[in-house]
């Protein structure tokens, strides 16, 4: 049974786990949110040990055909804009190996005619000699079209379904392929399908009730372990940053209620993964990644050629469309916007030196395609 007819039936029917996961994310007195922190630290270090997996993102096209109110990619957004070629795709993912990373995600925004199946397959091929673990975040795809991305070396597939509330996701989507929501909430099934043995899901925090989008979320994860359950299942919870297009959250999300939400999760899910992006300031990263988190971006930049300054040669901007010649505001750099602001600027050997110091141990590689070798 596809997880459209599970979504849809959820104010109605909710499976004991689900009960269960809201009764943990209910307002809670210190000390019990304290006895959660505690339960999920031990929950951590049972099934994680100590150790914390660091990746880099890398943008390979801010590109779009979306429009997505919260997005700087936004396809009306008039921003500088641009693709990295191969070589400087290559360029960055050299600069990102020399740092220590042997893990990364790549991100674009959903343009076709720029990030084909074809492109990123030819980028994942072009990184498997700098990373033992290359992950894809891009726009939902068919089965077939993810066969040639896997068998080209990724091994993991990230899609946020932004948020659950149809009604919501209506209003935040306005024009563009994504606003197929069942098309992208059966996205992870597909790319299981397709021999992904990471999947990460995740919602947008800041565009409805951030505990209705966690009950959601949870109905869907034990959907996920229930249906993909050779693959390693992570989940993000990004809470919206500024970006261009001056977008502001219709919803709030404490730091306190976001570290229940992490210790829910924990609870509910052991064996989940628990993903904490830069989005986040540097001393409640340092704080989740001891009671829940369990992989954690380090040094991130979320525009195309941010590491090395890339691209600048085929900058533009798109006007309805059509691609223009970009004039530059007075101060403006000239490298392609980025999709959000970050809020932890710290270097990944900075991020990594307090992860032992407080007794964790950053994990660069967790794993190598010569595994699946014959």
């Amino acid at each position: 049974m596809s997880f459209i007819e599970t979504l849809d039936n959820l104010a109605l029917k909710k499976s004991e786990l689900v009960q269960r996961f809201e009764h943990l994310i209910a307002p809670k007195l210190d000390q019990e949110l304290e006895a959660m922190a505690q339960f999920s630290r031990s929950l951590t270090l049972q099934n994680f040990g100590r150790t914390m997996r660091l990746f880099a993102p890398l943008y390979l096209s801010n590109e779009c055909i979306n429009n997505c109110r919260y997005c700087g990619f936004s396809r009306d957004n008039p921003i500088l804009r641009v693709t990295l070629d191969i070589d400087e795709v290559v360029a960055e993912a050299q600069h990102l190996a020399r740092q220590g990373f042997r893990q990364i995600l790549l991100v674009a925004g959903e343009h076709p005619k720029f990030v084909s199946c074809d492109y990123l397959a030819e980028c994942v091929r072009a990184l498997t000699r700098y990373f033992s673990s290359i992950s894809i975040e891009v726009g939902p795809m068919e089965t077939e079209d993810y066969v040639s991305i896997v068998e080209a070396g990724a091994e993991g597939l990230v899609v946020y379904q932004e948020t659950y509330n149809r009604g919501v996701y209506v209003e935040m989507h306005t024009a563009g392929p994504k606003r197929d929501f069942n098309f992208r909430l059966d996205c992870a099934e597909r790319g299981y399908a397709a021999g992904f043995r990471r999947l990460g899901v995740g919602a947008l925090i800041g565009l409805t009730r951030w505990q209705d989008e966690a009950i959601a979320l949870a109905a869907h994860l034990e959907h996920l372990f229930k249906r993909c359950w050779q693959a390693q299942i992570t989940v993000s919870l990004p809470r919206l940053r500024p970006a261009a297009g001056g977008f502001r959250p219709l919803f709030s999300m404490t730091d306190r209620e976001l570290a229940q939400l992490v210790c829910a999760l924990r609870i509910t899910f052991p064996q989940l993964g628990i993903v904490l992006s830069t989005r986040e300031r540097a001393p409640l990263r340092d704080s989740l990644a001891l009671i829940g988190v369990t992989m954690m971006s380090a040094g991130s930049h979320t525009e195309p050629g941010g590491y090395t300054r890339q691209g600048r040669e085929h900058l533009h901007r798109t006007v309805r469309g059509r691609i223009v010649a970009p004039e530059y505001q007075d101060g403006e750099d000239q490298l392609a916007t980025g999709q959000f602001e970050i809020s932890d600027e710290r270097s990944p050997a900075e991020i990594a030196a307090v992860l032992r110091r407080r007794g964790l141990e950053p994990v660069w590689k967790d794993w190598d395609q010569a595994l699946c070798g014959a």
